[in-house]
């Protein structure tokens, strides 16, 4: 169980919601503020219910958090289930917002990609009105293979020149996961997951790039991103960076519920990864320093893996005019950072009763199977730096 001291420690948290509070505060059907904190008691999702809160840390809150529940597609007969995603931005907030307004928007615009990978491109000329909308464009437009025909769209904005560019797109979406798409969880995978945060990635490495003579700093910053998705009794996990979730877990053998990580954190204090970024870079000694007591990627980051950080994913940003402190003294040909998650998928069991997801802030202070001893404890009044996720049997 929870420690008192941990219980003191950030008593905010533990307070619960009580009816008749002041309407200023705004109503829990959109969250409540106190102060630093806001929250979310409970509310419903396609599979259970969820409690969610973000206390700020910061004089500027970098980070976002996102819980989307209904369609995962952009078509409305596609699967349907729940998307938590946890982006702990660092060098400023641009970052996880972009992270918060694209990456769902990928992994539906994908899906839709690949239910429409079934149809002949003349059956696709008939249905141009539900294809040429601007959420599909702009996937297109990020995701196609031919540069060319792309400026040619962006000159001519035609419906029949996307046309051509999605038929293009689909014919390679459909081949590359040929028949995945064709189970019953209406195509998620693993890999739609990998291609959406690949395509996030580098859409704002291309805004970086568009910034840089105005807005350097863009190049520096970045964000941690942790994604989970329920859907048709499967799990699906997304991670790059030092978030983790866990699941609650019932062991009915001691009738407890059990913590289960389901996350690996990519931080160079996790000796596994200084090894894994040494194996990454034989020919860079300072790869990983240890400066002031921490370990840090090229002395400057804690991380191995997040969305941005420019100036540590190509050498065009490690120069002028970004400040001298973001700047990696010796020249590098491939990146530092990796922008692609670490995955898991499983199916979701009677035993598994919720799940929390949490930025590093909420790990310094507890232990995984301390926040499942809170959540199992009070599951209805709990309010911390999380999403918790309630799973029905």
């Amino acid at each position: 169980m929870v420690s008192g001291s941990l219980m003191r420690m950030m008593p905010p948290c533990w307070r619960p919601s009580v009816e008749g509070e002041d309407s200023s505060r705004g109503d829990d059907a959109n969250g409540r503020v106190d102060g630093l904190l806001w929250y979310k008691d409970l509310g419903d999702h396609v599979t259970g219910e969820f409690s969610m809160a973000v206390i700020q840390a910061n004089n500027l809150l970098e980070d976002h958090s996102q819980l989307e529940s209904g369609p995962l597609s952009l078509y409305e007969s596609g699967p349907h289930g729940t998307f938590v995603g946890i982006y702990d931005g660092h060098g400023g907030p641009a970052t996880a917002r972009f992270i918060n307004e694209h990456l769902f928007g990928y992994i539906k615009s994908m899906l839709f990609f690949l239910h429409y990978a079934e149809f002949g491109n003349f059956e696709l000329r008939t249905r141009i009105s539900e294809l040429y909308v601007p959420e599909v464009c702009a996937v297109v437009l990020s995701l196609t293979t031919s540069l060319q025909s792309s400026l040619e769209f962006q000159k001519s904005s035609h419906p029949y020149v996307f046309l051509s560019l999605f038929c293009s797109l689909k014919s390679f979406l459909g081949s590359y996961y040929g028949a995945e798409f064709t189970t019953e969880n209406g195509g998620m995978s693993a890999d739609v997951i990998n291609k959406a945060f690949l395509a996030t990635e580098e859409d704002f490495l291309a805004l970086v790039r568009k910034q840089w003579l105005n807005d350097p700093h863009m190049a520096s910053v970045g964000s941690c991103c942790l994604v989970g998705i329920v859907c048709s009794g499967m799990l699906y996990i997304a991670n790059a960076g030092d978030s983790r979730v866990v699941l609650g877990r019932l062991d009915n053998t001691y009738k407890e519920v059990k913590a289960v990580p389901l996350s690996s954190e990519h931080n160079a204090s996790v000796e596994s990864v200084r090894e894994e970024l040494r194996s990454l870079h034989p020919n860079d000694p300072q790869i990983v320093v240890l400066k002031h007591t921490v370990w840090r990627v090229k002395g400057i980051i804690q991380i191995s893996r997040s969305i941005g950080d420019a100036y540590l994913k190509s050498a065009e940003f490690n120069r002028d005019p970004l400040l001298p402190k973001f700047r990696v003294p010796e020249p590098f040909d491939k990146p530092i950072l990796s922008a692609e998650p670490e995955t898991l998928v499983q199916k979701l069991d009677p035993e598994d009763q919720f799940l929390v997801f949490a930025s590093d802030g909420l790990w310094e202070h507890l232990s995984s199977q301390e926040a499942v001893d809170i959540v199992n404890t009070c599951p209805r009044n709990v309010r911390f730096l999380f999403v918790i996720l309630f799973l029905s049997n």
